[in-house]
C-alpha cells in the first residue's frame, strides 16, 4: 500500500497549477528574478512571489536576495518519490485495463 506523506502533497499541489509548471519550466533554462517571471507570466509581483513561495516550499525552486533583486532557480530536489508513486499507480491502472481487456475478449468468444 502506498504511504501518503506531506511531502508529496506539496509536491503535487504544487505542481496541479498550470503557471507554476510553466515556471518551472522558465527556471528549468536559466534562473529569473521575481520581475522577469512576472512579466513572462503577465502577473502581478505579488501573485508570482505566492506561485514562487509555493514551488519554493516544496523544494522545487529555491530564492537568493541579490541586492535590490529575488533571484530564483530550480531547487536541488529529485522527484524520485513522486515518480515511484506514480510508477506505482500505473501498474495498478495498467493491469485493471488488462482484466478488463482478458475479460472482453472471453466475452467475444462465447458469442
Amino acid at each position: 500500500m502506498v504511504q501518503y506523506s506531506p511531502r508529496l502533497d506539496a509536491t503535487f499541489g504544487a505542481l496541479s497549477d498550470p503557471t507554476r509548471r510553466g515556471i518551472l519550466e522558465r527556471l528549468g533554462r536559466s534562473d529569473a528574478g521575481i520581475t522577469e517571471l512576472a512579466e513572462a507570466f503577465d502577473i502581478t509581483l505579488t501573485g508570482i512571489k505566492k506561485h514562487v513561495g509555493v514551488l519554493e516550499s516544496a523544494g522545487l525552486v529555491t530564492t537568493e536576495k541579490i541586492g535590490r533583486v529575488r533571484r530564483c532557480r530550480l531547487g536541488p530536489r529529485r522527484l524520485d518519490d513522486e515518480t515511484a508513486w506514480i510508477a506505482t499507480y500505473r501498474r495498478h491502472l495498467e493491469g485493471r485495463l488488462n482484466r478488463l481487456g482478458e475479460f472482453l475478449e472471453r466475452t467475444r468468444e462465447k458469442q
